[in-house]
């Protein structure tokens, strides 16, 4: 071992150890020479607690710093793993969408299968990891795996696996107070039974140092180099990954999601120093601890103050979000960009066309309100028939708020693509609805708000502050769209962890926003269905009476300046249009994620090329869209309601997956 890097492990354990006393301070009585004595008491099998901080030391404080270590340190290695084993420093469970694989499995099984949750929880984590892990690959080919594509694949099927989880969720809510703590990743500890069953599934760790140097130091010489060395790429690949994710399952099946990590750490082991595949395995290992023990402690000391259970997941979120963007802006190079673009149209949009759009949303407007599931006679049938008083009450507003967000977020997608050069640029995936979220879900938490009566102003606050922050940090980039995704990617990790605070409250207020953050409009009164259309109607008609400026921002900012254009106040005034279209939207419904990108890009498949022409068409698509996801989630599951956030949510990921495949085979 060279000096340097004795230098270095000896300095972590001991900055590890030091956090580890100030961990075991946070909210005792108990001096840290006392707690001493307990620790050796409790080695020697004869330990007798005297008081109620003692047992809550031994009982509690102990078990959570030791699962702090063992699961910061399991995913620092299998951080280091995949990094290593795709030569991407971008990849992690996290990015991949494998914890959310395994997060979706255990929710199946708890609310399916909940006699089976004891003995197969870790195995049905693995198998929801492998799935998801198989589902990336097959987006971006296993010999693609060193790009940013893998990186957004595992985004776009996070997006997807989280809709569908909150589906069952929502509606199994007498399993969902007991799936919300979880979900936020907490290592709060009651005696040592969690540490028990946990460590001897993390010792196949030792395979990983067994086998892993070697196939790594041949895989740093290429595919073709370790294939011309004797290495069988695709089952050492694949069986490292199988690992991995064992290990990744069972801390998650042990402790929740806790993402960033397994980030972190490699990046930081790099920066540092490891250089070997064995020493930055090492390294990074020491190092997820450290930081999971110091996250936890921050954990902790935030709750103490704020009397309420700030769980470690959240806390990790806080200090993982800002380091991707960093990193990001650090390692960002030309292989890291994306290959895709607009979808191409060979067609010419038709002076029908647009009629005809609006004859099909008429016709879903029509059968929404008329054509429904019913109970008749204790039988569940099809029926057509006109709404009564009260029935035609809770309808309309309900079509309205549909046609509205619908058309506002397939417009704002439009503007923000155009603007910005993006084709992957929409609200949801930039993050900017999830800044509406964020005010919002923070005004229900600090302000005691009604988040069913959120206000758009406040929503416009978050919407713009995270439009703002994507502007300021993509600038360096020239807003490529790799810098933008990444970034809105880490930002919106950052405010759904920030959600999963409040959600752990575990409370009614937890339920409920839960259930608007489905995207539903099943609460939606008509006064604000009201409010709402007005607003949505004069923005879209700002963005059509401006579309001259977006047609010559379009055509590049040195055009739009020589023809004689204000770049910069109209750049604000149509990025405004975006953040207060995504603001009044959000504030009514609740964040829906895809119709922004999906819309657009269908307008363009269409043939509607030009600005002027793109934004009503796209209007047109995403009112439809979710027109007929509200009345499909109405009736899918009757007499149960599937919000339509959520099954947009599902058609779009699904879209955007195909999206990421075309575009690989365009490489």
């Amino acid at each position: 071992m060279h000096k340097y890097q004795f230098f270095r492990y000896s300095t972590t354990l001991l900055f590890l150890l030091l956090m580890t006393a100030m961990s075991a301070q946070v909210d005792t009585q108990i001096s840290l020479s006392s707690q001493w004595h307990l620790l050796v008491d409790f080695s020697q099998r004869h330990l007798l607690a005297n008081s109620f901080d003692e047992i809550m030391f031994v009982e509690s404080q102990l078990p959570r710093i030791v699962m702090a270590i063992m699961v910061g340190a399991t995913l620092g290695l299998v951080g280091s793993l995949m990094q290593q084993l795709t030569q991407n420093p971008l990849v992690s469970p996290l990015t991949l969408g494998t914890a959310s694989g395994a997060w979706l499995a255990l929710v199946v099984l708890n609310v399916w299968f909940p006699g089976f949750v004891g003995e197969y929880a870790s195995l049905a984590a693995m198998i929801g990891a492998i799935l998801t892990l198989g589902l990336v690959i097959l987006i971006t080919g296993i010999r693609n795996m060193s790009g940013l594509p893998v990186v957004l694949a595992g985004m776009a099927v996070n997006i997807l696996l989280g809709a569908i989880a909150t589906a069952i969720i929502l509606l199994n809510d007498q399993y969902a107070k007991n799936l919300f703590i979880w979900g936020a990743g907490d290592l709060a500890q009651n005696g040592w039974l969690q540490v028990q069953w946990l460590a001897p599934k993390l010792s196949v760790a030792v395979l990983i140092f067994i086998f892993a140097p070697r196939i790594l130091s041949l895989l740093r010489m290429g595919q073709i180099g370790a294939a011309a060395r004797g290495l069988n790429i695709v089952p050492a690949f694949l069986g490292l990954f199988a690992l991995g994710l064992w290990l990744v399952a069972s801390s998650i099946t042990a402790v929740g999601v806790i993402s960033f990590i397994g980030l972190l750490a490699p990046n930081i082991a790099r920066q540092l120093g490891a250089r070997t595949p064995k020493d930055e395995l090492f390294f990074s290992m020491l190092l997820g601890a450290l930081v999971l023990v110091a996250t936890d402690a921050l954990a902790m000391l935030l709750s103490t103050y704020t009397f309420d259970l700030v769980p470690s997941g959240t806390a990790a979120a806080l200090i993982g979000a800002p380091a991707l963007i960093w990193f990001t802006r650090r390692k960002m190079g030309a292989q890291d960009q994306l290959s895709l673009s607009l979808p191409k149209s060979r067609y010419q949009m038709s002076p029908k066309a647009l009629p005809l759009m609006a004859l099909c949303l008429l016709a879903l407007a029509v059968i929404s309100l008329f054509i429904s599931k019913a109970t008749v006679e204790q039988e569940i049938v099809w029926l057509f028939s006109f709404p009564d008083a009260f029935g035609w009450q809770i309808r309309w507003p309900r079509l309205l708020t549909s046609i509205a967000s619908g058309a506002g977020l397939a417009v704002a997608g439009v503007l923000l693509q155009r603007l910005i050069y993006n084709p992957l640029a929409s609200p949801d995936i930039l993050g900017i609805s999830a800044g509406a979220t964020l005010a919002l879900v923070g005004g229900t938490i600090f302000l005691g708000l009604n988040i069913f009566d959120g206000t758009p102003a406040i929503a416009f606050i978050g919407s713009m502050s995270v439009l703002g922050l994507l502007l300021i940090l993509g600038k360096r980039h020239q807003y490529a769209p790799s810098m933008l995704v990444l970034t809105g990617i880490a930002l919106t990790a950052l405010i759904e962890a920030m959600v999963q605070f409040a959600l752990a409250r575990g409370d009614e207020t937890s339920y409920t926003i839960l259930s608007w953050l489905a995207g539903s409009t099943y609460r939606v009164t008509p006064v604000s269905a009201l409010v709402l259309t007005a607003a949505v109607a004069l923005l879209i008609c700002f963005a059509l009476l401006t579309s001259r400026w977006l047609t010559l921002i379009s055509a590049g900012r040195e055009f739009a300046k020589a023809r004689g254009l204000n770049v910069p106040g109209a750049f604000i005034s149509l990025l405004s249009c975006v953040a207060l279209l995504c603001a009044i939207v959000t504030a009514t419904m609740g964040p829906v994620a895809f119709v922004g990108l999906l819309a657009p890009h269908m307008a363009v498949i269409l043939g509607a090329k030009k600005a002027e022409l793109q934004i009503p068409t796209a209007a047109l698509l995403g009112a439809s869209l979710m027109v007929f996801s509200d009345w499909l989630g109405q009736n899918l599951v009757y007499p149960s309601q599937i919000a339509a956030g959520t099954l947009v949510a599902i058609v779009g990921g699904l879209y955007f997956i195909a999206l990421l495949i075309q575009g690989r085979r365009a490489t």
